[in-house]
């Protein structure tokens, strides 16, 4: 009896390519393995979820291990409430091999096209490859790129000076006088990681106070609020945050932290999430981190403050944020925006980029890794359908 099964297109008989073997990659290509889809994932380390495995020791997951997992593989109940930087990397690894996941590592992707005849991509990678895909999957993370600001006076500046992406505990920072400039939830984890680990002083500087979040109230997790409020109008959560922060944040501009001056979703809008309180705050109250004003030039042996101050620290690690660096992988397919962010994110797809999907290029308050996982879904079903 012939074989009545339809022969599969050039389109079919490519796989999806996912750039980036990170949780977003990851996820992406379990849930299109779940529709029998093949996807290939291309990492350009050697191994997977290589961020994480260079992130600071002490990190925690800031959103519970419940909320966290990515589809199809529960977070072990044995990594605690709040998972660590290691068991989030084994998680990975794990997640990896339950799914029999196809990954190339090695593989940087430097460069995307669509193919001459416009039925899908064309990826230009390292060592000279040119790989054909029906459609990609950009997910090479909100953490690509470590960003410096180009301070006056920096490049003549003689002392110590590294970006967060370089600090891993407080061991070689010891006895030593540390100013640590950005106080995002990196920046203020590592000052809290220096004072406990033996810095002799600890200042952080600041530009715009921020909002600052207990991680949980009476065992309900801030994670938990986040998701409740996420589709609520902004200037109602902003109204509704007030009482609920100064009820469980106490004041602390005595000791050089005011309360910020805007609503605290409204700062979210404006790609700024809440510091979640993992010892800051009696770290504050108790002298061992001292708020100072922001960075505003160098000189050879000093840091000058944008008060006037001029001080003489012994180092100086810039939490300072990333750069999502894709100019160079997609600039010429016009899919970004001022920042450098994608315009076109989860299932949607921008017009003159058919079938080119990104994930991951968000700060979502309801936390990373769901909204990844949530992505993901969302994504293969749209494959899927295409295809």
């Amino acid at each position: 009896m012939a074989d009545s099964t339809p022969p599969l297109t050039l389109r079919q008989d490519r796989p999806v390519y996912v750039i980036g073997g990170g949780p977003g990659g990851l996820a992406v290509a379990a849930a299109l393995r779940a529709r029998d889809v093949r996807a290939v994932v291309l990492e350009k380390s050697e191994r997977v979820g290589a961020s994480w495995r260079a992130h600071y020791d002490r990190l925690h997951l800031h959103t519970t291990r419940r909320l966290s997992a990515l589809p199809g593989l529960p977070i072990p109940r044995s990594f605690g409430r709040w998972v660590s930087r290691d068991n989030v990397v084994r998680y990975l690894e794990k997640y990896a091999e339950h799914h029999r996941l196809d990954i190339v590592t090695g593989v940087e992707v430097t460069r995307l096209e669509r193919t001459a005849d416009d039925t899908g991509w064309l990826l230009h990678a390292t060592g000279g490859r040119e790989l054909t895909g029906s459609s990609v999957v950009v997910a090479t993370g909100y953490n690509h790129t470590p960003h410096l600001p180009d301070w006056p006076g920096r490049a003549s500046y003689t002392g110590e000076l590294l970006h967060a992406a370089d600090y891993r505990n407080a061991r070689p920072y010891a006895d030593k006088d540390v100013l640590v400039v950005g106080v995002g939830n990196t920046g203020a984890e590592i000052a809290v990681d220096l004072a406990e680990g033996g810095a002799s002083r600890v200042r952080l500087a600041v530009r715009t106070a921020p909002h600052i979040v207990r991680r949980t109230t009476a065992g309900w997790p801030a994670q938990r609020t986040a998701i409740l409020c996420r589709r609520l109008p902004v200037a109602l959560v902003d109204r509704l945050a007030r009482p609920v922060t100064r009820a469980g944040v106490p004041d602390l501009s005595a000791h050089g932290l005011p309360r910020p001056d805007t609503g605290l979703y409204s700062r979210v809008k404006q790609g700024s999430i809440p510091v979640q309180d993992v010892g800051l705050i009696d770290a504050v109250r108790k002298g061992r981190v001292e708020p100072v004003a922001a960075v505003e030039s160098f000189e050879p042996d000093k840091v000058t403050l944008t008060d006037g101050t001029r001080i003489a620290p012994d180092v100086v690690i810039a939490a300072t944020g990333y750069r999502r660096a894709l100019d160079d992988l997609v600039g010429p397919l016009d899919v970004l925006d001022t920042r450098g962010h994608p315009t076109p994110h989860g299932p949607r797809t921008a017009r003159q980029a058919p079938d080119l999907y990104f994930t991951g290029f968000t700060n979502p308050i309801s936390g990373m890794l769901r909204e990844l996982s949530r992505d993901a879904e969302r994504i293969a079903k749209a494959i899927a359908r295409q295809r």
